[in-house]
């Protein structure tokens, strides 16, 4: 079985492929200090939890925080018995490379969903992910990533304005019934939510009209059903996007070596 890890700056998401489906897939907190060890416990109770077969053989590594890889690199020798292949890595091949600018480092998160959204959309796409950070990868017609746009994340926007305004509460993010907030929460949810809609519209927008051509946008990321109501921002949104591409990327670099 293959061992799928999405390491992100706010969670790490673990999920396990048998050869023909996803048995279960969880999701921890992202933390450097976490060792092998207590990643293996809490990942073994929750497969006797949930009866998933043991049998890990195989794993494959994204992670956007860099002193993470160390310990997760740890668990997959120790406990599965396997050398991780780590997207980013030189050892890790793409099915095409990316097209940027020379030295640029693409982080691993971006090249797996582009990898995905070209292999269930196809080409000339946008891949809009609300993590940490919302990012836009533009995927070209052959499948390469040819760069992008990042913004501030939805959350981290409202962290920020909490941290910087003494008088502004904290707030979830939330689709309001109104444009004009007649409270505090009220007038921030609004400004968030249909501030980062004017956002996605506008740099999709100015994305098609620097390709020139039509471009299919699709979704991703936890937030990303919350901006999809009642609005025809996006083509698609796909919930498993991350662990999808680090699954083909696997099987691609398998392939290689038979």
């Amino acid at each position: 079985m293959l061992l799928c890890i999405d390491c992100g700056n706010t969670n790490t998401v673990f999920s396990i492929w048998d050869g023909s489906e996803f048995l279960a897939t969880w999701r921890i907190a992202t933390d450097h200090r976490r060792t092998a060890d207590e990643y293996f416990v809490w990942l073994s109770g929750l497969m006797a939890l949930k009866g998933v077969p043991r049998g890990i053989s195989e794993a494959i590594i994204s992670s956007t925080v860099p002193r993470v890889v160390f310990n997760l690199r740890v668990l997959c020798n120790r406990y599965y018995d396997c050398r991780p292949l780590v997207v980013g890595k030189p050892d890790c091949a793409l099915p095409v490379g990316p097209r940027v600018d020379p030295g640029t480092t693409v982080g691993p998160d971006r090249l797996v969903n582009t990898v995905a959204g070209y292999d269930r959309h196809g080409g000339d796409i946008v891949v809009v992910d609300f993590g940490t950070a919302t990012t836009f990868d533009v995927v070209a017609s052959d499948g390469a990533y040819i760069g992008g746009v990042i913004a501030p994340g939805v959350n981290l926007s409202l962290e920020a304005l909490h941290m910087s305004a003494a008088a502004l509460p904290h707030v979830d993010v939330t689709h309001p019934a109104q444009v004009i907030g007649t409270n505090t929460v009220a007038c921030i949810q609004s400004g968030v939510y249909w501030g980062y809609i004017g956002l996605v519209e506008g740099i999709v927008r100015q994305i098609r009209a620097e390709r020139d051509r039509p471009m299919k946008v699709i979704a991703t990321g936890g937030l990303a059903g919350l901006f999809d109501q009642g609005f025809d921002l996006f083509d698609a949104v796909e919930d498993d996007l991350t662990i999808h591409g680090l699954r083909l990327i696997h099987d691609y670099n398998k392939g290689l070596s038979q």
